[in-house]
């Protein structure tokens, strides 16, 4: 998995994300907070303060 991924713009939703437990997905770095689960001090609302979020797998 190459470095994390740039910061998303505060309020700015994470287009990739999708619930946990669908088949074709994986754990990634939340773009929000860059993958350390903290904004500005706060629990990053993303992820939740985990640093990963669960996106889409794979291709066509």
């Amino acid at each position: 998995m190459p470095g994390k991924p740039a910061q998303l713009a505060e309020g700015q939703a994470n287009p990739d994300e999708v619930p946990a437990g669908i088949p074709g997905t994986g754990e990634n770095f939340c773009r929000r907070c860059a993958g350390t689960g903290m904004i500005d001090g706060r629990t990053c609302p993303e992820c939740g303060g985990t640093g990963k979020v669960t996106t889409p797998i794979g291709g066509g």
